[in-house]
């Protein structure tokens, strides 16, 4: 975040929770049920006072009776307030635990619509960060906090009617130094916010950071860089630390300073008070009163100090939330989207496309490229590295659109039609499959999670996955573990593939599938992407010979542009890029005669 956001949101103060209202004022009985509590256990505090000086003044005056009853009903005021304070703290927890649940769904359901642009700017463990320790302290407020400061500003209000009226002239004095007792709180509260606001930051880039080497924790160990890595979590934790310490430290001051001027002053009353009662002027009943109130004022007071600290913070996380509330998707549904033909043929339309990405704004990434794809047909994309490959399966999928030209899918430009239904006539097999923590029958129905279980067994063989899937200890039951760390990079792939197949898609994206796999688990990967190839619309990022030699047209691609088309064969003895990049990768001659088969874009794992 840049210096002028921080400054901006310093300046809005407790600005941001006001955005938490419409999250809590879903729940009006709950919030009803509250008031009425916190106002009865308020009222039940100050009664305390006014039972204080009739005991006092009243009470030894008479006979053993009176005694009696003022002392009873005090005990009634005092179970007044302990059911209206059990109330109240079930109703504002419960508010509390319910608004960061709603807070969490909202915050998830709008982030996991955003598009890929936005994880390249935005780390994956800062969005986490915000959807565990930033809901808390919402959290935090709405079920403690807020409820805590309504408490206290209504015993500050009730408090000081009461102080006037058992003696105006000691309340004039109290007044007189508040100024005095506000100033600090002024003055540390920004502070806090600021420490708040670079004390959450310190803990993102924390969860972050240990977000990133535990994903790849393989790799770490694989490069001995445990040491490193251990090391670089440790300052990062260090920082966390030491901005923690500085909010804490201002917090404290804060709060030592207010009650240092909070009971100096309520002293410095009661000493006048005293002389008062001495002078005749007022009686013991009356002192005793005001000084229950100024003790009750005065601890308001300290507690509004201490919660303001507590508000701040989380005035600071609601600003982190609301900046991924209010962060827009690159793709938006259209007013009126474009309906896609039913049932779908699966014909592409690449109509003289351009496309930069938003980074690299001075580079095309494809460049007026305009190709066509029959429905059934299979058309395999190759090139070198930074060719544009990829970048054509995500236009497919509109994870961006292009800057000029049309992608038509069955004669509907897909920029008119909402993206959801475009993507749903997809199906998408990665070089690197995704696998869940969750069990393989929940794995492969991802794809449509309506199957039935017979469907997701039949989708399964198809995929050459049944086999071993029954092997696990608890067959299609079995969970994976995260990122499928059970499974092998082929039964992985396979469990990929047996999604495709359940989902059914029209058009087919298959993207390097088979690139790291063994001989053994590639011929079945291959034989299973055959069955799901059959028939159907396919797009191929060239991975094996196999796959390429039997696609209806090679796409050869270099620096977003379309340099060559045909046949393996014809573009093997054609002399170009394809010929150059075969003679590299599949130990081909420059005739074009195949000396030996090997992968197309890598070696065998």
């Amino acid at each position: 975040m840049s210096d002028s956001d921080r400054s901006a949101g310093q300046r809005r103060g407790l600005g941001p929770l006001r955005q938490a209202l419409p999250f809590v004022l879903r729940y009006r009985w709950q919030v009803a049920g509250a008031a009425l509590a916190l106002v009865f256990a308020v009222a039940a505090v100050l009664a305390i006072g006014q039972a204080i000086r009739r005991v006092l003044d009243l009470g030894f005056r008479h006979d053993g009776g009176f005694i009696d009853l003022y002392f009873l009903a005090l005990l009634g005021v005092v179970a007044v307030l302990a059911a209206a304070t059990y109330a109240r703290f079930y109703l504002v927890t419960w508010l509390g635990e319910r608004v960061a649940a709603d807070l969490r769904k909202a915050v998830y359901s709008h982030v996991i619509r955003l598009g890929p642009a936005f994880f390249e700017t935005m780390p994956v463990g800062d969005v986490l960060s915000r959807l565990t320790a930033d809901t808390t302290l919402v959290q935090t407020m709405v079920g403690s906090s807020a409820s805590v400061a309504m408490r206290n500003l209504l015993l500050f209000l009730g408090g000081t009617v009461l102080l006037a009226i058992s003696s105006a002239k000691l309340t004039g004095l109290v007044f007189l130094v508040l100024p005095v007792v506000i100033l600090p709180i002024v003055l540390f509260g920004r502070k806090v916010r600021r420490l708040s606001r670079d004390s959450q930051d310190r803990l993102a880039e924390l969860s972050g950071r240990a977000g990133e080497s535990l994903n790849a924790v393989q790799v770490v160990q694989a490069f001995g860089h445990e040491t490193a890595d251990a090391e670089g979590f440790t300052a990062a934790a260090e920082r966390a630390f030491g901005a923690a310490v500085a909010r804490i430290r201002a917090r404290a001051w804060l709060t030592a300073l207010v009650m240092l001027l909070v009971f100096g002053a309520v002293d410095l009353v009661v000493w006048i008070g005293a002389k008062d009662v001495i002078a005749g002027v007022m009686s013991g009943g009356e002192l005793a009163a005001f000084v229950f109130y100024a003790i009750v004022v005065a601890g308001a007071v300290g507690a509004l100090a201490e919660v303001y600290g507590d508000l701040q913070r989380a005035s600071g996380a609601m600003e982190r939330l609301l900046q991924l509330l209010a962060t827009r998707p690159a793709i938006a549904v259209p007013v009126r989207p474009q309906p896609l033909p039913v049932p779908g043929r699966g014909a592409v339309v690449f109509d003289s496309v351009t496309f930069h990405y938003p980074s690299r704004p001075e580079t095309a990434a494809i460049a007026d490229l305009s190709c066509r794809i029959e429905p059934g047909d299979s058309m395999a994309l190759v090139g070198p590295s930074g060719a544009g490959k990829s970048t054509l399966f995500q236009l497919l999928l509109r994870f961006h659109d292009p800057d000029r030209g049309r992608i038509l899918l069955d004669d509907v430009d897909i920029a008119a039609a909402d993206p959801a239904a475009v993507r749903a006539r997809f199906g998408l097999v990665p070089q690197e499959a995704a696998i869940f923590a969750a069990d393989a029958a929940a794995n492969i129905r991802y794809g449509r999670p309506e199957a039935s279980e017979a469907e997701v067994i039949e989708a399964a063989r198809a995929a050459n996955a049944d086999e071993f899937i029954r092997r696990l200890p608890d067959g299609y039951a079995t969970a994976l573990g995260e990122r499928g760390v059970r499974l092998s990079g082929g039964q992985r792939q396979r469990i990929a593939i047996a999604r495709a197949v359940l989902r059914n898609p029209d058009v087919l994206l298959l993207d390097e599938a088979t690139s790291a796999l063994d001989a053994e688990n590639e011929r079945l990967v291959q034989n299973a992407l055959e069955r799901l190839m059959a028939g159907r619309t396919t797009i191929v990022i060239a991975h094996r010979l196999a796959t390429v030699q039997r696609a209806s047209r090679i796409v050869v691609l270099d620096r977003g542009r379309i340099v060559e088309i045909g046949r393996h064969a014809d573009l093997a003895a054609a002399g170009g890029l394809y010929a150059r990049l075969a003679a590299l990768q599949f130990d081909l001659p420059q005739s074009g005669t195949p000396a030996r088969a090997r992968a197309f874009s890598a070696p065998s794992a």
